[in-house]
């Protein structure tokens, strides 16, 4: 038979088949389809999958409760924590957010739990990263805050970080600080709890200046940084002038906080060359008939007066006034 012959016998079939289908109805067509072999294989196979699906799941052990599968608080690892943190910060972590002493590893939603209560706490700056780790355990990755400054204010003694975040006071004895740059004149207190930012512009230029002279308190024998008052709520860190206490009692005028670059100002580094050039010139802020009052902002000169005789400039001038009126 030729192949055109056979092309015309298929398509005269395929047309009665066509007609048929149209004679028996939809529903019959939907039923030739329905009962196909692979149609009703299918169909068994889903019918018998959701009545043994939960006989199933019942005969499987439960993993969450396996020992393998539990994370306990002491499981959890973290950076090596510098000596002022200290060293139960995971339990503290642990009980200040309110987990469980043991968690599941089959949690989806564990390692965002856990990275969200070590970033409520206020001795950590930044979660960089949780990971689970083998055997079960969870590492987690943090930057620790510094602390740079002791804000005295009538209340007491406030301990600070680098950015002006209040730390947990309760971690530091009498000894420890003494060890950090002391703040005075602060008018303020802070504004919440522990790991919060103090909320006052001078703290915050109090801190930056601190994080720098921290390497130079010692060898300049300073007692503390003395902050201006704010004239106004809105007072900006850019005009606000901060002066160095020393032992012996000068007043050092430092300027403006560091990491301005007001234009006029002498650099960070130009100001503690200053200060190290005095101390070589003179063995001292205070020697050798202080104490002084000492400006390093000119660009020129170090200028310095006794203080003893600005008090009596300062006498002869309301001496004058009054004689006037």
């Amino acid at each position: 038979m030729s192949k055109n012959k056979i092309n015309k016998a298929n398509k005269k079939a395929m047309a009665k088949r066509d007609a048929k289908d149209s004679q028996t109805g939809p529903t019959n067509r939907l039923a030739r389809i329905l009962f196909r072999p692979w149609m009703l294989i299918g169909m068994a196979a889903a019918i018998s999958l959701s009545v043994l699906r939960p006989m199933l799941v019942d005969s499987l052990p439960e993993l969450r409760s396996r020992d393998e599968y539990r994370l306990r608080a002491s499981d959890i690892q973290i950076s090596e924590p510098p000596r002022w943190v200290p060293g139960d910060l995971v339990e503290q972590v642990v009980v200040r957010s309110g987990l469980p002493k043991e968690m599941s590893l089959l949690d989806e939603n564990l390692l965002a739990k856990i990275a969200e209560a070590f970033r409520l706490h206020p001795w950590v700056a930044e979660v960089v990263e949780v990971r689970k780790t083998r055997p079960a355990r969870l590492s987690v990755d943090l930057k620790y805050r510094r602390p740079v400054a002791m804000v005295e204010v009538q209340q007491g003694m406030y301990p600070i970080d680098a950015e002006g975040h209040l730390l947990p006071s309760a971690d530091f004895s009498v000894a420890d600080t003494k060890r950090y740059p002391l703040v005075r004149n602060v008018q303020s207190v802070p504004q919440g709890p522990a790991g919060t930012n103090w909320g006052d512009v001078v703290v915050i230029g109090a801190a930056r200046l601190a994080v720098t002279l921290l390497p130079h308190w010692k060898a300049f024998e300073l007692v503390a940084i003395h902050v201006p008052r704010q004239t106004t709520a809105s007072t900006s860190l850019e005009v606000l002038q901060f002066e160095l206490l020393t032992h012996g009692g000068s007043r050092i005028s430092w300027g403006r906080a560091p990491g301005l670059d007001h234009p006029g100002e002498l650099s960070t580094e130009q100001k503690i060359g200053r200060l190290q050039k005095y101390l070589a010139d003179f063995s001292g802020f205070d020697q050798p008939h202080g104490p002084y009052q000492i400006d390093i902002r000119h660009w020129r000169e170090i200028s310095r007066y006794p203080i003893s005789q600005i008090g009596r400039k300062a006498g002869n001038g309301q001496q004058n006034r009054r004689s006037r009126n």
